[in-house]
């Protein structure tokens, strides 16, 4: 399948469509979002994440472990819908999902890992 949308175009689809999801499942949106895709990778970096009352939470490690877990869980439990997010927007399905957060930047990173690389399909 050749895609027709240009890149740029697939990952500001990309971006605006995990913000709306983080406010329709999560309650809130981050601050911003970027998506990339790079070969069978997508990668989106979300920043402003964490809630004032989280970052000072994560002040000790024991906190800041309790922070990571919950958020991780989650996100993983809307990873139905991310899939769905990624496969909608690209034609492409998600062979594998990874994700992390900064505790202390508030960032966070997804990697979806597709079975075909996009980026040669464009």
């Amino acid at each position: 399948m050749i895609i027709k949308k240009s890149k740029g175009a697939m990952e500001s689809d990309i971006s605006k469509a995990i913000t709306q999801w983080e406010k329709d499942y999560l309650g809130r949106g981050s601050v911003s979002v970027k998506a990339d895709i790079l070969r069978d990778m997508i990668i989106v970096n979300l920043n402003g994440v964490l809630t004032p009352a989280e970052y000072s939470v994560c002040e000790t490690k024991e906190g800041m472990l309790t922070i990571k877990k919950t958020r991780s869980e989650l996100v993983e439990s809307g990873l139905g819908n991310l899939k769905d997010i990624i496969f909608t927007i690209t034609g492409e399905k998600v062979k594998s999902f990874h994700t992390d957060i900064s505790s202390r930047t508030g960032e966070r990173v997804m990697v979806f890992k597709l079975y075909e690389d996009l980026e040669k399909k464009m």
